[in-house]
């Protein structure tokens, strides 16, 4: 009997039991489903994460306090000072640079109205706009006349224009407090995403010098004022380790580094968070990928202990086949066919199951948009046949060893 019998063979057994083989199949449905649901949330995740650091700006370096000691911890160290930002934007220092932009954090209690909101605020400079890559949705942004003049002026997160204006009224001109300071507010920015204290549009953005001087008052041990973060937009990728090795030796001299010395600053460019949230989520993927993985072994477990069922009902099916001239390899594959073909049919099941239920977390969630990749649908299918053939193996030859004659006797 050729492959083509046996299978049409394994269908009409799989056909006089559609209960028994329904319920058989659905281990395999679960599994395979659970499988393609929970691997496209963690490439889902791995995506977001991915465009949420590519969104803060092209070809970016970011400077920020704290060294790396030799057991891989932050180290204490000097933080960084408006004269580091000074030395970084001077093109001779760091030739490959276009933008360089220091940012000062801090949160405040913001009124508006009879609103009240805490709030991170940014005192920045106009070249963070080009660097982080913002873009005003209402108004303008933060400018050269309103850094000199240490104008009480404001631009505000989208979700923060949100919070502090819920009926959506027309924000510009109006006036909010900060610390009890009145600030007008010039701008709203797009929505740039994330999530919690990441949350870039829980924000309000103010001229650097007006937040140094009126809400985040920090200073160096010697009285100069001080910068959380300095951000480094290059020309390019290719000269991303060049700018990096530049900045470096530039602060080493501003901070009086010897060559003794650990650095006291980190200089991150946007290829090393890629590559440690890269790793993160792809554990995550494989962790979830394993979790559901379970699902399928418990399904091909099912395929087997029905397939011994059905061996043992059909012992004097297989007896009378073998009588009439059946070979030990064609029942073999008659059984190893009907356990594949349940695996096979449940996993098609499982997918367009796991599909959908990607679909629907997708349309649940505003912040997470699924992706049902080739790959995860083929290691489904390929793992989900595997499963079959290998739990259907030992009913198979099992079936194929039967003594004809105690086949034919049996009742």
């Amino acid at each position: 009997m050729n492959v083509g019998e046996s299978v049409l063979v394994a269908i009409r057994a799989l056909a006089a039991n559609k209960l028994r083989s329904t319920l058989t199949m659905l281990g395999i449905i679960i599994g395979v489903a659970a499988v393609i649901t929970l691997l496209s949330v963690g490439q889902g995740v791995q995506r977001a994460v991915t465009e949420q650091i590519q969104g803060v700006g092209s070809n970016l370096l970011f400077v920020v306090p704290g060294g790396n000691t030799q057991a891989g911890r932050r180290g204490t160290a000097r933080s960084l000072t408006m004269s580091d930002y000074r030395a970084l934007a001077d093109p001779f220092n760091v030739p490959d640079a276009v933008q360089v932009a220091p940012e000062l954090m801090g949160s405040v209690q913001v009124i508006a109205g009879n609103r009240n909101t805490l709030s991170s605020v940014s005192g920045v400079t106009p070249a963070y706009a080009v660097a982080r890559n913002v873009k005003p949705e209402m108004g303008r942004f933060i400018t050269d006349g309103d850094l000199h003049a240490l104008s009480r002026v404001a631009v505000l997160g989208h979700l923060t224009y949100e919070r502090l204006f819920p009926d959506g009224s027309y924000p510009i001109g109006q006036v909010v407090r900060l610390k009890r300071v009145p600030f007008k507010v010039v701008g709203v920015l797009e929505p740039r995403g994330g999530s919690g204290s990441n949350n870039e549009d829980d924000t309000i953005i103010v001229p650097l010098t007006t937040a140094q001087q009126r809400l985040i008052n920090r200073r160096s041990a010697s009285g100069e004022p001080l910068v959380t973060v300095i951000y480094v937009q290059v020309r390019s990728e290719d000269v991303l380790d060049r700018a990096t090795e530049d900045i470096i030796r530039v602060l080493r001299r501003t901070h009086k580094i010897t060559y003794s010395q650990d650095d006291d600053f980190t200089v991150i460019s946007q290829k090393d968070l890629l590559s440690v949230f890269g790793q993160i989520t792809g554990l995550l993927t494989i962790f979830l990928g394993a979790i559901s993985g379970i699902s399928l072994l418990v399904g091909g477990i099912g395929i087997m202990n029905i397939m011994l069922v059905s061996v043992t009902e059909r012992t004097r099916e297989i007896g009378i086949r073998k009588a009439v001239g059946a070979k030990r390899r064609d029942i073999l594959m008659q059984f190893l066919i009907e356990a594949v073909a349940l695996s096979i049919i449940g996993g098609a099941i499982g997918i367009a199951l796991g599909y959908g239920g990607s679909l629907l977390i997708s349309q649940a969630s505003d912040q997470l948009t699924t992706y049902v990749s080739p790959g995860s649908v083929a290691l489904a299918t390929g793992f989900s046949f595997l499963v079959g053939l290998f739990f259907g193996l030992y009913p198979a030859v099992r079936a194929s060893r039967l003594n004809p004659i105690d086949a034919l006797r049996y009742e």
